[in-house]
């Protein structure tokens, strides 16, 4: 598999004292919603593929969530119309690497996937919690769009020692607050031994945990923000993939800091 990597990472989430805490959020300029990197050409050619040849790993949409998904595409389109390097064409959207998507409303899901560097999550209130109900979900961090799908926000979290009770209160209590016209965002980091975005692994089958010396760190910037006509609440994540090498040394030596096995062992 391609290895789409940055050369360098834009924010370090582990230097941060607010993204240390769950759920770490922040608010977000609207125009900064999505962005693109250095990475653009690999990781959308990565994308391409993906949807074309594992279409059932990386897409679901339940049919009552179809106008979120629609209103979620002509959002992110027009959001892209003001971003350098996209047009609007007659035959579609053109992206900054040539590829002109047609703006096919009746696939919205895998439309969405192929315009953007970003995953999309569609979250929608079922009762008294937010239900994921539709996805494109190209580069999952270990875990399974197939096995996460309909299931609630404590379900789709349920494998994390972190996400207690408590975060789950306060998690639900975020979703249910975002306002139509805000952006709220958070970041989080992980050291990996494996370069590969597409990652997915079902619940009980553990990431292999790499020694300090682990030559990459992943770091997702994860977006949430709701639709004004459906209310559903989009969760946006873009990934960074970055060699440790390319890291600032500011951000190698907070790294060794505070990450827990980030530091290098001694040498004997």
């Amino acid at each position: 598999m391609e290895h789409a990597l940055q050369s360098f990472l834009p924010y370090a989430p582990w230097a941060d004292p607010v993204a240390r805490k769950l759920p770490g959020v922040r608010p977000l300029e609207i125009a900064d919603w999505i962005v693109t990197d250095d990475a653009f050409d690999a990781q959308m050619r990565l994308r391409d593929r993906l949807i074309a040849a594992n279409p059932d790993a990386v897409l679901r949409m339940d049919e009552a969530a179809r106008p979120a998904a629609v209103e979620l595409l002509n959002m992110v389109a027009d959001a892209l119309a003001g971003i350098q390097g996209y047009s609007h064409e007659a035959a579609g959207l053109r992206r900054p690497d040539g590829v002109v998507v047609p703006l096919d409303r009746n696939d919205p899901m895998a439309t969405l996937g192929k315009l953007c560097q970003d995953d999309f999550c569609i979250l929608e209130k079922r009762g008294s919690e937010h239900v994921l109900t539709a996805a494109v979900l190209c580069f999952p961090a270990s875990w399974s769009l197939a096995q996460k799908f309909l299931r609630p926000l404590i379900s789709i979290h349920e494998p994390v020692a972190s996400y207690d009770e408590d975060i789950a209160r306060r998690v639900q209590r975020l979703f249910d607050a975002v306002r139509v016209g805000q952006v709220l965002w958070r970041a989080n980091s992980l050291l990996y031994a494996d370069p590969d975005l597409h990652q997915p692994r079902n619940e009980g089958e553990s990431r292999p945990r790499p020694g300090p010396a682990a030559p990459y760190v992943r770091s997702e910037r994860q977006c949430l923000r709701r639709l004004p006509i459906s209310g559903a609440v989009v969760f946006s994540i873009h990934t960074w993939v970055v060699h440790r090498k390319d890291l600032t040394a500011e951000q190698e030596g907070d790294l060794q800091r505070h990450m827990p096995g980030a530091k290098p062992e001694p040498a004997q």
